[in-house]
This record gives C-alpha cells, sequence and structure tokens, in this order.
C-alpha cells in the first residue's frame, strides 16, 4: 500500500487562529503504510476541508510536507500528481463536486469510462444499493443534496484506490441511508486493501477506526 506521511503540517491562512489550540494533525509528525481506517474530528473552524484539500494536492498553502511514498506532494510534476489520484487516491469532497448539467448516470458513466476498472452492471448494484436507481436519467442539479452525495459517494468508488479521502461524506443522508453508504464504502476498501481517512464534525460508528485523531 502506498504509505502517507505528514511532517509539520501547517495551513498559512489558518496558522495565527490554529496554532493556538492543540491539534493531533496540525504541526505533528504522522505516517502511515499499512490499510488503516483514520477518523479526524474537526470542530468547526478547524481546517477539515482545507486537510482533505491538502491530503489530494489541491491546496499548496501550507507550511510542512505531505509525503505520499516518501515523494512530497508539493514537488510532484502535474503527471505525477495526476497519475497518483487516478490510481492510488480517491476522494469524496463537502461540495460533491458533480457536473451539473450531466444525468446522475452520465457524472457516474464518465468516471467509469476514463478509470476503466469497473463494469457497468456493478455501477447499477450501487445505484440500486444506494436508492439511486429512479433518478438515474435526472440532471445532476435536480437531485436533491442527499442523492447529489449518494452519486459522489459511489463516483469515488470507480476507480483503483489506496486510500480514500471523506469529507463529511454523509452530512445529507438519513441514518438509514447512511448505514447503506458505509457498508458499501467499507467493501470496496476491504477489496482494494485501501486506507480511508473521515473527517467529520462529531463523534460516530461509519467505520471500525483503528485511529481518531483531532484537529
Amino acid at each position: 500500500m502506498i504509505s502517507l506521511r505528514i511532517e509539520q503540517l501547517m495551513p498559512i491562512p489558518l496558522k495565527e487562529r490554529l496554532s493556538q489550540r492543540q491539534s493531533g494533525i496540525w504541526q505533528q509528525s504522522l505516517s502511515w503504510d499499512t490499510p488503516q481506517r483514520i477518523f479526524v474530528k474537526a470542530p468547526s473552524g478547524a481546517g477539515k476541508t482545507t486537510l482533505i484539500h491538502l491530503l489530494y494536492g489541491l491546496r499548496n498553502d501550507a507550511s510542512g510536507v505531505v509525503y505520499w511514498d516518501e515523494a512530497p506532494l508539493a514537488e510532484m510534476s502535474p503527471e505525477a500528481l495526476s497519475e497518483l489520484r487516478r490510481t492510488k487516491l480517491s476522494v469524496v469532497f463537502q461540495d460533491m463536486r458533480l457536473f451539473p448539467e450531466l444525468t446522475a448516470w452520465e457524472n457516474l458513466e464518465l468516471k467509469r469510462v476514463l478509470t476503466n476498472s469497473i463494469q457497468q452492471e456493478e455501477v447499477r448494484d450501487m445505484m440500486n444499493r444506494l436508492g439511486l436507481s429512479a433518478c438515474a436519467h435526472r440532471l445532476a442539479h435536480k437531485l436533491s443534496y442527499g442523492e447529489q452525495q449518494r452519486v459522489a459517494i459511489i463516483r469515488s468508488l470507480l476507480q483503483p484506490f489506496q486510500w480514500l479521502l471523506l469529507d463529511e461524506p454523509f452530512s445529507h443522508l438519513d441514518e438509514a441511508n447512511k448505514k447503506i453508504a458505509s457498508a458499501l464504502i467499507e467493501s470496496v476498501a476491504l477489496r482494494n486493501n485501501a486506507s480511508l481517512v473521515l473527517a467529520e464534525l462529531d463523534e460516530n460508528k461509519y467505520f471500525p477506526y483503528s485511529e481518531t485523531l483531532e484537529l
């Protein structure tokens, strides 16, 4: 499994505020090289989304270093970063980031075709499990937030990954759908022998966590 190491990471725009509080992640030295279920408890304003974006390479406004397999993320070429995201690293963004003028099915089919690792029948099965079959051909911007979130979850599973980053992935789901969605994520992660990093506001039991850290 690809290893993750974080050394003295601190978002520069949030440094003044975050340095006033204790954190299990910011300005710490942390590393993982075996499959993990990491829960990041992140009070409001602690930089939860910032952390996910830093790990995924969407931001570089931080001191410290994120290493993937001992390669500094900030020094990766665009080609290397693209390969990392295509084959090793997947994500569920808090704001979903679906293509609004594509249908739910088209959003998923686009990802499936690009990654070429999942059969259509498995995508249909995932949609059925998460109660999305009836809205498969509805435009994404006309879906409810809960439906959009379930589409985003499925999309994240339609590629090879060794780490799955989850930014409040269940915030718009009821308890029944949270259980179904977390079970689906766990089954795919186990099949991939992959790690999860879940950032949430509150304590939860979505996964069998191996480590809990507070931002």
